[in-house]
């Protein structure tokens, strides 16, 4: 089967995403962006880390977000409008077929974008075809069994375990950050940097926000809706499992953390 984008870009899902900035999401890529840069950023979604890219190789720079779907796109325009950004394009695009010559960019960069992919090795290939030799492939993807918490809760735990086979049945790789060095080698990329970083949730602000978000994806989401299709789970557990996002949300001793890694590599 093809590519399928688990959360799906509901309303619930593109607010969440839409906080996301380069700050919290691609610090590791930063040191190597200046003024006049041609980047590309796959999978942009609402295009909030777009727009923080353009910033920082403004003001020569030229920014391009894309989407293999269009509402998002929609979005990420309303948002550069909102910032006063005439420069950053957003348009149509598929990772697996970008519609850019060889060598157009001097960056690609794709946020948890190769975790939903069949071929995430054939996307890193393609991703550095059109970026110029001796320019930046960037990539950052969460590792799902890295995710912990804290008070137990057993409609999270539950959660977990259905995404990740989910993930699985659609053939992709929910535990992706572990997979991009080996994916890299074998896309022959070279002089790769790897890292690493971690976001946490522990505050009752943060935590507020985080279970806020999640509780409402789990009924509104494409995991819902797959869910259900593949009999994984009834609509009694989808609901039990956003009362347990929800509760542990306000709980004060609430903490999350999950791990993502993060890869530079040469063209």
């Amino acid at each position: 089967m093809g590519d399928v984008y688990l959360h799906g870009h509901h309303a619930s899902v593109l607010a969440s995403h839409g906080a996301r900035t380069v700050a919290d999401s691609a610090a590791y890529l930063l040191p190597h962006l200046g003024d006049g840069m041609h980047v590309l950023d796959v999978g942009c979604g609402p295009g909030t880390i777009t727009l923080d890219l353009a910033a920082a190789v403004a003001p020569a720079g030229r920014v391009v977000g894309v989407e293999n779907v269009t509402g998002p796109l929609d979005q990420a325009r309303r948002n550069a409008a909102g910032r006063g950004d005439l420069r950053t394009v957003f348009a149509p695009g598929d990772v697996m077929s970008l519609p850019y010559a060889a060598g157009s960019f001097d960056v690609a960069h794709a946020h948890q974008v190769l975790q939903h992919l069949t071929d995430p090795v054939g996307a890193l290939r393609e991703m550095a075809r059109v970026t110029r030799p001796g320019g930046i492939v960037a990539v950052r993807d969460v590792d799902y069994a890295s995710m912990v918490w804290h008070p137990a809760s057993e409609g999270m735990t539950l959660w977990l375990d259905v995404y990740r086979r989910l993930a699985r049945l659609n053939h992709a790789e929910p535990d992706a950050g572990r997979h991009l060095l080996a994916w890299a080698h074998a896309a022959e990329l070279h002089d790769l940097e790897p890292s690493a970083s971690v976001w946490t949730y522990a505050t009752p602000t943060q935590c507020a926000w985080w279970g806020g978000a999640w509780a409402r994806r789990t009924l509104e989401s494409t995991f819902a809706t797959q869910a259900l299709e593949r009999g994984l789970l009834t609509e009694a557990e989808l609901d039990g499992m956003s009362a347990a996002w929800r509760a542990w949300s306000t709980h004060p001793d609430a903490w999350f953390a999950m791990t993502h890694a993060e890869l530079v590599a040469r063209v």
